[in-house]
């Protein structure tokens, strides 16, 4: 399932969720049981731009999918993965784009960018733990 927004519009993000989650269970072939929040931006600037935001699993094969659902490959190439602790998911994204990214020697690649949300995922909690997957590719000289 997905929703448009920008940046600080979280009740969309929320809404979404709420529609999904009761949902996920017509969802057959699954990987595991691992939620992904996937974002996929035109023109990547996360602070200013609107986006599209998906609700999503991963699945062996797309061979059927859910009335009102869409099915989505995420295509192949390089992610800088990283663990995010606690609730406060844009002070690590922050922390990604104003003091990783620019001393990595790689910039933000045209594809989506998505966070896993695992065995140790806990929504709204501080222990909470998920994996922010960030695409990149090797700055050209």
């Amino acid at each position: 399932m997905k929703s448009s927004m920008h940046h600080n519009e979280f009740g969309n993000i929320a809404a979404l969720w709420k529609r999904f989650m009761p949902r996920q269970k017509e969802i057959g072939n699954r990987s595991n049981n691992e939620l992904i929040a996937l974002q996929i931006y035109d023109d990547f600037n996360a602070m200013e731009n609107p986006f599209n935001i998906w609700a999503c699993v991963e699945v062996s094969n797309i061979n059927t999918v859910p009335d009102g659902m869409a099915s989505f490959t995420i295509l192949e190439g390089d992610y800088a993965v990283f663990l995010h602790k606690g609730m406060n998911a844009s002070k690590t994204y922050q922390q990604i784009m104003t003091e990783w990214l620019p001393t990595s020697g790689y910039e933000i690649d045209n594809r989506p960018h998505f966070q896993v949300m695992g065995a140790k995922y806990i929504n709204g909690s501080p222990n909470s733990e998920e994996d922010f997957y960030v695409p990149i590719r090797l700055i050209k000289n």
